[in-house]
Order: C-alpha cells, then structure tokens, then sequence
C-alpha cells in the first residue's frame, strides 16, 4: 500500500498520524542499533559502571531517539547523548547541565511547558519543537568517528522527511551543524558554497533556514562563550521565521505562554553572528 503523499496526508486530516508513524518507526530502529561497536561498548559500560552520584539510578544505555512535537516546526539537533545525561535518562538533553541551561531558554520562548529536564517521565511536554542529534549513542571524550557519524545520519534524514511540517533548524554546536548540512544533502538540500558555522549564523537550505548555536555545554556556558541572552535571541529568531504564534503555543501548552512570550513580546533582533575561534572550536564538542 502506497504511502499518501503530504497534501493527501493534511487533506485527509491524517497528516500527524503520518508523521507520529513515521517518527516511531526511526525510533524503534534507533533504540536497537548496533552499528557501532566502540559506541555499543561505551555506552554500556558507563550504564553498568555508574558514577557515584547517579549509583542508585538505572541507566538507560542504549541509542537515544529523538523527542518532541510531531507537528513541530523547529528542529534542534545536538551533538550526542551526553554519558550521564541522555544515556542515563534515555532522553536527549536531560538530566545533566547542557539541559539545565537549554530548557529555560526553550521555556521562556513558549518552546516547552517546563523549564526543567530531568526524566523521561517527567511531564515535560516540547511545544512547536523536536530534538534530536547527529550521533545516538554516548561517545568516548565526545567525540565520534566519521564513520560513526556517517552511521547514524541515515536516522536524522529519516526524522527531517517524517517532520514535514518543520521550517527551522537550529544546529547547537559545529558538529551539529557539518551533521545537519550532511543529512541536508542526501534529502537533496545542496548550498553552495557551504555554509559557516557561527553563533547566530542564519542560511537558506531548500525549505529549511538553519540557525547556528554555540552549544549549551559547560565548556561554553561557564566561560561566557554562550551566555543566556545569546540562546534567548537564537530561540526568539527561531519563532519569528517559523511563523510560531504565542497564543497557539499557549493553547497545545495548556496554559498561557511563559512570561508572555512570543513573537509578539520577544526580541526581533537577528542574533549576531559569532564565528568560532580555533581556540574554542573544542567547546562545541559538548553533548545532551
């Protein structure tokens, strides 16, 4: 039986069951995936050698999928679970420091209905937004081959198609960005010449605008490299182009949105870009 095309899909009403379909189906496939052998021996290493602090939890320890709205119409893409973080949790950017900082940020944009990430099964709800990554499974000092990357871009590809309705993807980090621009191209989504990588950076790819952003690591957050006002200006940039309203983001949130924020309310500034300095491009190796 023939997949319905996207116009069929919206006209039918079954649009977002496509997509919901579409979306389980990468993540059954992400949940079991072994291509890796260094990444499957980490991860499950770390998950059974449990540092002190989390001795008591029951980590996750397998490939992590994406998250987030079926109907979103921003993507963000990260570099990997963190060790601690996604691959305890099993949910990309939660429970470690990178989501500390990010969750506020997607909050105060009317992005999330909690500012808080810490569980998979604790209520956070993404609004208008999916999150995923260009690597799924934890990588050793965060840093995954090319060939393992090569590996799991097939699994972002896969989520960009289901994700019909999204218009704007923000890229948290370089990495992020090369792997991005990669899973562009095989969709057939070509610039040339290829876009650079900078704090702020905006390029038109195909349908998507692309937004870049240091990531929320430690490295960068502590040292001021990405401050809360720069992630601020990213996200509010992020729903002006996306065309994201503030009451319907209130409305699929349940609630009004945090501290009236919207296009209406946020910064129309664009982000000034920052490039990124050879000293520092190793801060943007940082994972969720």
């Amino acid at each position: 039986m023939a997949t319905p095309t996207h116009e069929a899909a919206v006209a039918s009403g079954l649009g977002a069951s496509v997509t919901r379909n579409q979306l389980a189906l990468v993540t059954a496939d992400v949940v079991e995936c072994r291509r890796c052998p260094r990444l499957v021996a980490w991860r499950e290493r770390v998950a059974s050698q449990k540092v002190a602090r989390f001795a008591d939890d029951e980590y996750w320890g397998r490939p992590v999928p994406g998250s987030g709205d079926p109907d979103a119409r921003i993507l963000i893409v990260g570099l990997a679970p963190a060790a601690h973080g996604g691959n305890r949790t099993g949910r990309i950017f939660t429970g470690d420091a990178s989501a500390d900082f990010l969750f506020p940020a997607l909050y105060g944009a009317g992005l999330s209905n909690s500012g808080v990430s810490r569980r998979r099964d604790d209520g956070l709800r993404l609004i208008d937004t999916y999150i995923a990554a260009v690597n799924r499974c934890a990588p050793p000092d965060n840093k995954p081959t090319p060939v393992e990357r090569d590996n799991c871009l097939p699994y972002l590809e896969r989520e960009i198609a289901a994700l019909e309705r999204v218009r704007v993807i923000v890229a948290l980090g370089a990495y992020a960005w090369d792997g991005t621009l990669r899973a562009l191209a095989s969709l057939g989504h070509v610039r040339r010449p290829r876009p650079r990588f900078a704090h702020g950076a905006e390029a038109q790819i195909g349908p998507y605008t692309m937004i870049g952003s240091f990531h929320p690591s430690q490295q960068n957050t502590f040292t001021g490299r990405l401050t809360r006002p720069m992630l601020d200006a990213v996200f509010a940039r992020a729903v002006e182009i996306a065309g994201i309203r503030a009451r319907g983001r209130a409305a699929r949130a349940g609630g009004d949105a945090p501290d009236g924020r919207g296009p209406e309310g946020s910064p129309k500034r664009r982000p000034r870009p920052v490039r990124s300095s050879s000293a520092g491009a190793g801060s943007d190796r940082a994972r969720g």
